[in-house]
């Protein structure tokens, strides 16, 4: 089983969207995998995720309902096989706190896509449709991650 660690900023929009889906993806294609989400910072830690996330994931068939939002520990480094970041930040920030000889569990999510896109932009501040997009975005390269994994 491969353990994998999806991260954006806060651990409430876009890592639990990743999360979710990648969860029903793996169990929909037999693949055994551990997945959770964490974030950069503890501001939102303990909390659900953000209820618009919620409402769009779930009308696309997404559980959210076990998920609650925390920091990444300097354990999850040694505990996960995968560290997939949202953006390019928060790339940054893991990278400068992971130890030198674990820096390739590092990447960003979207490297698994096939849009161009190269960072799933943080809804938060934006209307519906920003969440949307996000699924749009999580969704192919969830799709692309399984194809690799296999």
């Amino acid at each position: 089983m491969k353990n994998i660690l999806v991260v954006c900023m806060g651990n409430i929009c876009r890592s639990p969207t990743m999360e979710a889906v990648l969860k029903q993806k793996a169990l929909r294609a037999n693949l055994p995998l551990h997945i959770e989400s964490a974030g950069t910072i503890g501001y939102h830690q303990g909390n659900p995720p953000d209820s618009r996330s919620r409402v769009a994931g779930e009308k696309r068939g997404y559980d959210f309902s076990a998920m609650t939002a925390r920091q990444v520990t300097l354990q999850d480094f040694t505990d996960f096989d995968l560290i997939l970041c949202a953006d390019k930040q928060n790339l940054r920030d893991l990278q400068a706190i992971c130890p030198a000889h674990l820096q390739a569990k590092l990447k960003l999510f979207l490297s698994y896509g096939t849009l161009g896109k190269t960072e799933v932009p943080d809804p938060y501040y934006g209307g519906a449709q920003g969440f949307e997009q996000v699924l749009d975005l999580v969704e192919e390269a969830a799709d692309g991650l399984i194809a690799a994994l296999r």
